[in-house]
């Protein structure tokens, strides 16, 4: 169940469920991700070298926050031990921050923070949405990884307290699982969900991987709850069309999206091996805007990436620490 945060996961695989969102004033967005085995830990990573095919994905947990604002952009990700996770049909527990699933929607409380400075994000998140768990797409040809949209539209309403944010948008909603490390089988991926006004949603992933082949899958979400292959329609799919490259650590981007009218509007997150980005496009002469990321997995497995990366995600295992 997609929705259901006790699912297993096998060892050296991985879970997450993860929400955008952006204000309705445009000045604002959010990413959230839980993960039951965090792909991009390089704790993960050097564990499965030690054990492969035996680590615990329950021993790498973290509930990644990212806040875009203009002037103060905020990101945290502090991965826990197993003793620090606690995992039902409807609640996820890490440390002292949570997802549950209640009457209204998902009810998700944060307590975190920041690094390397570390500033306080603490407040709540409400997600409201059709939810379903009736959609489930392989990723790769030996149906090791799994994507499933749980809300391809949905409502957020943010009341952070420190900082003080508050604000409402439409969000996405979605889980990815595996059996195997992302690294193992993918190079690299561009994903993107654009929405228009009347709320219908355009959601691609295009991944080259590792076997020599390519994994495009492009499907429309209508506000309806019907849904679309865009890969049998008569428009789409569109050449792939290289996007600028990350600005400062210029990790290539692309995109099948309308060319003559993608374009970025803002990068939300630039590091050595994935950006995330703000996006807006026309489809069939409809302004769209949306969330679009480029992941770059040979870049991640270097080791100068996995050198850098505990200063962005500490790793603390004893309850009641930070």
């Amino acid at each position: 169940m997609l929705c259901a945060f006790n699912t297993p996961v096998p060892a050296d695989g991985y879970r997450w469920w993860y929400l955008d969102a952006l204000s309705d004033c445009g000045q604002h967005g959010l990413t959230l991700i839980a993960f039951v085995g965090s792909v991009f830990s390089p704790y993960y990573a050097w564990a499965r070298k030690r054990t492969p095919g035996h680590t615990p994905p329950e021993n790498y947990c973290a509930i990644n926050v990212a806040l875009y604002q203009k002037n103060a952009p905020q990101w945290a990700l502090t991965e826990r031990g197993s003793a620090q996770l606690k995992r039902t049909e409807q609640e996820f527990h890490v440390g002292p921050s949570s997802l549950m699933w209640k009457s209204d929607g998902l009810h998700i409380d944060i307590n975190e923070r920041c690094a390397p400075f570390p500033f306080k994000l603490k407040g709540s998140i409400l997600v409201q949405g059709n939810f379903r768990e009736d959609l489930e797409y392989s990723l790769d040809a030996q149906d090791h990884h799994h994507w499933g949209p749980i809300a391809s539209l949905a409502r957020v309403t943010l009341d952070l307290h420190n900082p003080k944010v508050n604000w409402s948008g439409n969000a996405y909603f979605d889980s990815n699982a595996g059996s195997v490390p992302l690294e193992q089988d993918f190079i690299s991926w561009d994903w993107s969900r654009v929405v228009t006004p009347q709320g219908d949603t355009d959601v691609w992933y295009d991944i080259d991987r590792r076997d020599g082949g390519a994994t495009l899958l492009g499907e429309r979400f209508y506000a309806s709850g019907a849904v679309s292959s865009l890969l049998k329609s008569s428009t789409y799919p569109l050449p792939r069309k290289a996007l600028p490259t990350g600005p400062i650590w210029r990790v290539p981007r692309t995109t099948r999206l309308p060319h003559e009218t993608t374009h970025i509007i803002r990068t939300l997150e630039d590091t050595p091996f994935y950006t995330r980005s703000m996006v807006s496009s026309k489809r069939e002469g409809i302004e769209c805007e949306g969330v679009h990321e480029s992941l770059d997995l040979d870049r991640f497995s270097s080791r100068w990436v996995q050198t850098l990366l505990p200063f962005r995600m500490p790793r603390i295992t004893r309850a009641g620490l930070w």
